[in-house]
C-alpha cells in the first residue's frame, strides 16, 4: 500500500491549487495547463465520490480516503511522465489530509499523513473564497468556507509548504499564478 501513495520523482516543476470546495482550482488548473502547454492532474476523489454518490447515494467515508490517495497518486504518477516543464495538480494528498481531518474529528490515516507530509511540489496556490458557491451532489459545506479555508491556510503553514494566496478574479489569480510559475521555470535553467 505504502508503495502506491509513493511520489516518483520526475523533472518537472509541480504545482499544486489547494484549497476549500468551488474556489476555481479546476478551472485554474485546465487554464494553466493550457497555458504552458502541458498536464493537469486531475482530482480523482471527484470521479470517485461522483460514482459512490451515483451508485450507493452514500458520501465519502473514511474508508474511502486511501483509495482516492492511492487513485491520486496514481493519476500524478502517470502524468508527471508526459511532462518536463510543469505538471499542474489540482488537489494533493495534503488536501486529502485537510479534509479526513475536518471531517472525521482531527484523524487521519497515519499511512496516508505521512505521505500527504513527505510528498514534495515546487508551490501550492491557495485558493481563497471570494468565488461563488456553486452546489453539485458533493459539495456540503457553503456555510463553512471560511473555517474551511482557515484549515487549509494552517495545514500550509504548519508544514513549511511553499504557498501563494490567490484571490480575486479568475483573470486576477491566471496571471498571478503564471508570473510564479514562470519564475520557477526561470529558476530551473
Amino acid at each position: 500500500m505504502e508503495k502506491k501513495l509513493k511520489q516518483q520523482a520526475s523533472n518537472c516543476i509541480k504545482v499544486v491549487l489547494f484549497g476549500p470546495e468551488s474556489t476555481g482550482k479546476t478551472t485554474l488548473s485546465q487554464q494553466l495547463a493550457r497555458h504552458y502547454n502541458s498536464v493537469w492532474v486531475p482530482e480523482y476523489a471527484r470521479e470517485y465520490l461522483q460514482d459512490k454518490w451515483n451508485n450507493e447515494r452514500k458520501t465519502c467515508e473514511p474508508k474511502d480516503l486511501l483509495p482516492i490517495a492511492i487513485g491520486q497518486m496514481n493519476l500524478e504518477n502517470k502524468l508527471a511522465k508526459k511532462t518536463d516543464s510543469v505538471l499542474i495538480c489540482d488537489t494533493d494528498l495534503l488536501e486529502t489530509k485537510v479534509y479526513s481531518e475536518v471531517y472525521y474529528s482531527g484523524t487521519c490515516d497515519p499511512i496516508l499523513e505521512a505521505h500527504a507530509l513527505k510528498n514534495s511540489y515546487d508551490i501550492y496556490f491557495l485558493t481563497y473564497i471570494d468565488t461563488p458557491w456553486e452546489a453539485d451532489d458533493l459539495r456540503d459545506k457553503p456555510n463553512e468556507r471560511e473555517r474551511m479555508f482557515n484549515a487549509f491556510e494552517t495545514t500550509l503553514k504548519t508544514h513549511n509548504k511553499p504557498y501563494i494566496l490567490l484571490k480575486g478574479s479568475k483573470e486576477k489569480r491566471l496571471k498571478i499564478a503564471i508570473q510564479h510559475i514562470d519564475n520557477l521555470l526561470l529558476n530551473k535553467l
